[in-house]
C-alpha cells in the first residue's frame, strides 16, 4: 500500500496514544470476530467493522486509502491480503484473514488476525497457529540493539521449519502519524542485518504464511492478493513498540 519515508521513533505522549489505539483496534477485532458466522458475505463483515469503529468514535485508516473501498481487508482462503469485500460466502471449512486499520488522534494502529469459520481442516488450523507462532516468535525478537532482520529470520525459520512458505512480495512497516512508514519489514532473511532497533521505535510486524508455493499475483481489481497455486494463506499482523522493558505489544486487549 505505499510507505511513507517517516522515522518511526515516538515520544512518549505518542507512545501513550499508539498504546489506546491498540486498545481500541483490539477491542474493535474481538468485537468482529464474535459476529462471524457461515453464510455471510464479505462485504456484510466489512459493514459490521464499520459499525463496530464508528461505536469507538475513530476513523477507518483503510476506506478511501489509496482508492480501497472498504474499511477492512478481508481475504479468505487462497486470498492473502488486500481482499475486497464483495459478495462472497463464508462457508464452512474456510478460512479468513480479516486485516483492520483506525486512526485516533491523528495516529494509525493496524492488526490482523486469520479465523477459522467453523470446523476446519486440520492442516489449516495447523496453518494457523504456525503463522500466528511465527509472529510472535518474531516480536520476541524486535528489541533494542537487535537488528530488523533478527526479526524477519526469527519469522522465516520457524515457518519454513514447518514446510510452509512465507511471502515476499508483501512485508511489514514502521507505524506512527502514517499508516505505513520506513522500515519496511520483511518476513524472511538473514539475521544481523538492516538498521539497529531502537527504544521507541513502532513497528507493525505481519507474517504472510502460504500452504504452498510462496508466489502470489494480483487480481484485476487491482488489490487482492492470491497465492499463485490457489492453496490457502494465513495472516497475523501486530503493532509493536520498542522499550526497554522489551518488545511491547499494542494491538491486544
Amino acid at each position: 500500500m505505499g510507505v511513507k519515508n517517516t522515522i518511526t521513533i515516538k515520544t512518549d505522549e505518542e507512545l501513550q496514544i499508539l498504546r489506546e489505539a491498540g486498545k481500541k483496534l483490539a477491542a474493535i477485532i474481538n468485537e468482529v470476530q464474535c459476529s462471524l458466522k457461515t453464510g455471510m458475505t464479505t462485504k456484510d463483515v466489512d459493514r459490521i467493522t464499520e459499525d463496530i469503529i464508528k461505536g469507538y468514535q475513530v476513523i477507518p485508516a483503510f476506506k478511501g486509502y489509496r482508492g480501497f473501498p472498504g474499511c477492512a481487508c478481508v481475504s479468505v482462503n487462497e486470498e492473502v491480503v488486500h481482499g475486497i469485500p464483495s459478495k462472497r460466502v463464508l462457508n464452512e471449512g474456510d478460512i479468513l484473514s480479516l486485516d483492520v486499520g483506525i486512526i485516533y488522534k491523528e495516529y494509525y494502529s493496524d492488526t490482523a488476525v486469520t479465523l477459522p469459520i467453523g470446523q476446519i481442516d486440520p492442516q489449516l488450523n495447523k496453518l494457523l497457529e504456525v503463522t500466528e507462532k511465527s509472529l510472535m516468535l518474531g516480536i520476541e525478537e524486535a528489541v533494542i540493539d537487535n537488528h530488523l532482520s533478527d526479526i524477519s529470520h526469527a519469522i522465516q525459520k520457524y515457518v519454513e521449519s514447518h514446510n510452509y512458505t512465507i511471502v515476499r512480495e508483501f512485508v511489514g512497516h514502521g507505524i506512527g502519524k502514517n499508516l505505513h512508514e520506513d522500515p519496511e519489514i520483511p518476513n524472511f532473511g538473514q539475521p544481523h542485518q538492516g538498521p539497529v532497533l531502537k527504544e521507541g521505535m513502532v513497528l507493525a510486524i505481519e507474517p504472510m504464511v502460504n500452504l504452498g508455493t510462496w508466489q502470489t499475483k494480483i487480481l484485476k481489481d487491482g488489490w487482492t492478493v492470491v497465492t499463485q497455486d490457489g492453496k490457502s494463506s494465513a495472516h497475523f499482523e501486530h503493532c509493536v513498540a520498542i522499550t526497554k522493558a522489551g518488545p511491547e505489544i499494542l494491538t491486544k486487549l
